[in-house]
């Protein structure tokens, strides 16, 4: 899924998706990274891990957070899920980052 904005602010945004992904037994935050820039705006960088058994492994989820624009902008990319040669994973990668996608709904512009 292409980026898209929401209404809340960068850190807002950051929090509401940590309570989605900690919602589930099994997520968890590996990093995040935020930067402000000196004529305004900001970047936050957060990377999830979860495990999904029906991809029989951990899926990383890393969503990317700016408002440079004026306006919050989502990204998210996910991976690590697939088996063998060609990475399928029974669109758990796509669930992971379903999670961020429905917390930010009621937000989205």
């Amino acid at each position: 899924m292409d980026s898209y904005f929401v209404s809340l602010d960068a850190v807002d945004c950051a929090n509401r998706i940590r309570e989605a992904v900690f919602d589930s037994v099994t997520g968890e935050e590996i990093d995040a990274y935020a930067i402000t820039h000196p004529s305004g705006g900001r970047c936050i960088v957060l990377v999830f891990e979860k495990h999904y058994y029906r991809a029989g492994n951990r899926l990383t989820l890393t969503v990317t957070l700016d408002d440079f624009t004026g306006r919050t902008r989502v990204h998210c990319a996910s991976g690590g899920g697939g088996e063998g040669l060609f990475r399928f994973d029974w669109g758990a990668a796509e669930s992971f980052e379903g999670v961020v996608h429905d917390a930010l709904g009621p937000y989205r512009l």
